[in-house]
């Protein structure tokens, strides 16, 4: 309970305990998540990061630290000492429903305000409000779950990639400009008055280096930066997995990003078994229209030229030589330019 230095120490996380842990003493610390006032009886749900566990007050056995809890509001954090026992109807919808603590001891270790939203999965807050208290939206079980689950697709991808014998190098944030596809951040410099770094886009030049020193095999998943408009897919700042090969086939590149993604869906619970369907650019432009079709729909792209030959309407009777094919899924009124116009532009009729 006490380490060397005499400071509580915490023994048991939340939602880790289980029916084989009835009769251990323990001490929980975290945030309250609820509280409920039956008079003699006192109970908090306790919360950490691994979930909940119920906490019992009882005046007749703890009289001090019932009064203590009297105190209790939300998010109010707090170290509870007492004794795991099992629960007369337990709740299977908490992991630790087996068991409840019946405290002998209650610490508050810091009060709170009156949280501006419920710190729940479903929450009225609107999306202003979770980013202003954003340490208190992180603490809702379904962004938690967000950051475990990106730890461990991470981790698995860190694991792949040693296995395949890449190094792992972390490059320079603050470099040169280089020309790329997108405008660079720019960073001044104090000691260097009137000159800026810039913000990578990719690792670009660094791996390129550490290929040339013979490195062989370098990844780094990295921050990268592009001053550029915000899309569908993309954003001023975002993080990929980055990687290197000296002396590769296209095979090689392949592989290694299969055995990833395999790895990283397998940490999600997701099933993927390479190797994965591979398509040309040229066909996936002639029957998608683009150079990432969705596959999942089946939804080609048809070629309506000779049914148009004819018409007098001007849209097509400007553009028919050129070739049109309708558009199959979202909007039956869109149509792609199959010939002198750059691949999947389409015109809205």
């Amino acid at each position: 309970m006490l380490d060397s230095l005499g400071t509580l120490q915490r023994t048991h996380y939340c939602g880790k305990l289980r029916a084989g842990d009835a009769d251990k003493d323990v001490v929980l610390m975290g945030w309250v998540h609820r509280r409920r006032d039956l008079g003699t009886l006192l109970f908090i749900d306790l919360r950490d990061r691994s979930g909940l566990a119920q906490i019992v007050f009882n005046k007749e056995q703890h009289a001090a630290a019932h009064a203590r809890a009297e105190e209790l509001r939300a998010e109010f954090v707090v170290a509870v000492i007492g004794r795991v026992v099992k629960r007369q109807k337990p709740n299977p919808e908490l992991a630790s429903g087996e068991v409840e603590i019946i405290a002998s001891e209650l610490r508050i270790l810091n009060t709170a305000k009156t949280p501006p939203f419920v710190v729940e999965d479903e929450v009225a807050a609107t999306e202003e409000t979770r980013l202003r208290y954003r340490y208190l939206d992180l603490r809702r079980p379904g962004p938690a779950r967000n950051l475990a689950l990106r730890h461990r697709i991470f981790l698995e991808i860190r694991r792949a990639m040693d296995e395949m014998g890449f190094y792992e190098v972390e490059t320079p944030v603050l470099t040169r400009s280089t020309p790329e596809g997108a405008r660079d951040y720019l960073v001044p410099s104090r000691v260097h008055p009137g000159q800026f770094y810039a913000l990578p886009q990719s690792p670009q030049i660094f791996k390129q280096i550490l290929m040339i020193s013979g490195l062989d095999r370098y990844f780094q998943i990295v921050k990268c930066f592009r001053d550029e408009d915000l899309r569908a897919d993309r954003q001023p700042e975002f993080t990929q997995l980055d990687l290197e090969i000296s002396f590769p086939t296209q095979d090689t590149v392949f592989g290694v990003i299969e055995r990833v993604m395999e790895r990283a869906c397998a940490a999600a619970g997701v099933a993927a078994k390479g190797p994965f369907r591979r398509m040309e650019y040229r066909e996936a432009i002639r029957r998608y229209g683009s150079d990432k079709p969705d596959l999942r729909f089946g939804c080609e792209l048809a070629d309506l030229t000779r049914y148009f030959a004819q018409t007098t309407f001007r849209v097509f009777e400007e553009d028919g030589a050129g070739g049109w094919t309708a558009v199959h899924h979202r909007d039956p009124h869109r149509f792609t330019r199959s010939a002198g116009e750059s691949p999947g532009a389409t015109k809205t009729i």
